[in-house]
């Protein structure tokens, strides 16, 4: 089992920069696939990006790729997302996800654990 906690959020202007972290507890973070989704006010849940347990393969939502880059280091148990250029539509609560699995996913379904969500506001 492993436990999640996202943090970096905040409220920036539109075209600034942000890093999400997510801290897993546990020694086996690097088993997991790691994703990243969002969720804006009355909308769904949103997939953002993925990366597989070792790092080596990843994957973006059409509307954040060449902006933000995710990553992972497996010896501090951390997950990130660096968000760049950022729009007022990234505008939601990010979670981070951990599934198991060796590939990348893209489905909320897919993932088992779940952070509990930190709030990204970008105003204009």
């Amino acid at each position: 089992q492993v436990q999640l906690v996202e943090s970096g959020g905040g409220l920036v202007q539109a075209g600034d920069s942000l890093r999400l972290s997510c801290a897993a507890s546990g020694r086996t973070f690097s088993s997991y696939a790691m994703g990243w989704f969002r969720q804006a006010v009355g909308k769904e849940l949103e997939f953002v990006a993925a990366i597989s347990w070792s790092g080596g393969f990843t994957s973006y939502a059409a509307s954040v790729k060449g902006r933000f880059t995710n990553s992972r280091d497996n010896a501090k148990n951390t997950l990130y997302l660096q968000m760049n250029s950022l729009k007022p539509e990234d505008t939601a609560v990010y979670y981070c996800a951990a599934g198991a699995g060796t590939y990348v996913y893209t489905k909320a379904n897919e993932y088992s654990y779940w952070g509990q969500g930190t709030q990204v506001t970008v105003s204009s």
